[in-house]
């Protein structure tokens, strides 16, 4: 059954309590570098102030591992959110307790009101029962805007979705909507990309991919795993032994060949900016290399498996990303996708800056604002954030 979308709501003069994904990240000074999260929740927020709700907003950021933690306080987002609707936010000093309250009692209809830093109290990622029936007071009515953190049972996502009518916010319900679309019925052919280190955290995306994929494009630290499997020399590479057993087997069950691995690489002595680098011309590795990227010959063939697929997902940058050196195959994987023509669909994290840094994240149909999150819906697993919505009757 589908569940209750924030249109579904009759919020006039009620306090709405949204869970929104504020956890941007800020350079050493404080200041916000990428505020992609922060206007992704405005199309929500707006529909209910213009509904002349109370708008009570709840997020983390960052780690403080329920202790306050100054730099960590989501007094800049507020500040950009305020630039960004044009009104002035006010903000609390704690989540729950007399300071939330009062600011909350002194709200009129329309206002907006950021509540502080829901992991500045470790209830909240218990998921304790009196936390969340402190947040749930605050509101009316819930709606959860906030998909990068659907797939953890904290207070804020789900216990505060069980004792209030809840819904999903504009933001939730399109990305419930492309992913599922994914995986029920892509148009083909369909491509999937997968990068990153570790095959263990693609294991279950992998498997549940394989059978709905024309072509599985690996590539990344946990390609040099899967050529280990299948008897190629991979060098200084890094590989997860305990998976190479996994990795084998899935390339032996991939009767229909759908899996595609690096055939070249770039490769370098350290992992580091300035480092002695080539081209291996081919797919062994020599031992003192470590593998750092996809070469140009499987930048080519990748290109032209994303070009005549009709929908590609990507999760996982190609190489180490992060040193510029090394960041080519990556941010020509973003290009591809660009230019395919293809509906195309980024799934988070690494993939989303390469995407910023090619200068084509405009020229991308959806870009998920939840790596973890998208990648369990992938694999097939319900996120309790969204189980835990209620029913459309």
């Amino acid at each position: 059954m589908a569940k209750l979308g924030v249109e579904d709501l009759d919020m006039a003069g009620k306090n709405v309590l949204i869970r929104v994904d504020f956890n941007v990240t800020q350079d050493k000074e404080g200041k916000i570098t990428d505020d992609t999260r922060i206007k992704a929740s405005v199309q929500t927020i707006k529909y209910c102030v213009d509904k002349g709700a109370k708008v009570i907003l709840m997020s983390h950021l960052g780690r403080p591992e329920g202790k306050v933690v100054e730099s960590m306080r989501l007094t800049p987002v507020a500040k950009r959110l305020g630039e960004l609707l044009g009104k002035k936010i006010a903000k609390t000093e704690d989540c729950v307790g007399p300071d939330a309250e009062k600011a909350v009692s002194a709200m009129k209809n329309g206002d907006v009101l950021l509540l502080e830093n829901l992991r500045f109290h470790p209830e909240e990622e218990n998921n304790a029962e009196d936390f969340s029936k402190k947040l749930a007071k605050l509101g009316d009515l819930y709606v959860n805007d906030a998909f990068g953190t659907a797939h953890r049972a904290h207070s804020s996502t789900v216990g505060v979705a069980r004792l209030l009518p809840s819904a999903a916010g504009f933001l939730m319900k399109k990305e419930i909507e492309v992913l599922g679309k994914i995986l029920e019925e892509p148009d083909k052919p369909f491509a999937a990309v997968l990068g990153g280190a570790k095959v263990s955290t693609k294991i279950g995306v992998i498997k549940n991919l394989l059978p709905r994929v024309s072509f599985l494009l690996i590539g990344g630290a946990m390609a040099y795993t899967f050529l280990k499997a299948i008897g190629e020399e991979v060098g200084n590479s890094k590989i997860e032994e305990d998976k190479l057993g996994l990795a084998r087997d899935l390339i032996l069950g991939d009767s229909e060949s759908k899996i595609h691995l690096p055939i070249d690489h770039v490769v370098a002595k350290e992992i580091r900016e300035g480092a002695q680098m080539e081209e291996t011309g081919g797919r062994a590795i020599q031992n003192g290399w470590i593998g750092v990227d996809i070469g140009p010959k499987t930048v080519a063939e990748y290109r032209q498996v994303i070009s005549k697929s009709k929908t590609v997902f990507w999760n996982g940058p190609m190489g180490i990303f992060e040193v510029d050196a090394f960041a080519k195959g990556t941010v020509e994987i973003a290009k591809a996708m660009a230019e395919s023509g293809a509906v195309t669909v980024i799934g988070g994290g690494d993939s989303v800056s390469a995407a910023a840094k090619a200068g084509v994240s405009d020229k991308i149909t959806h870009i998920s604002t939840g790596g973890g999150a998208s990648l369990e819906l992938l694999e097939g697993i319900t996120l309790p954030g969204i189980a835990a919505l209620s029913e459309k009757k």
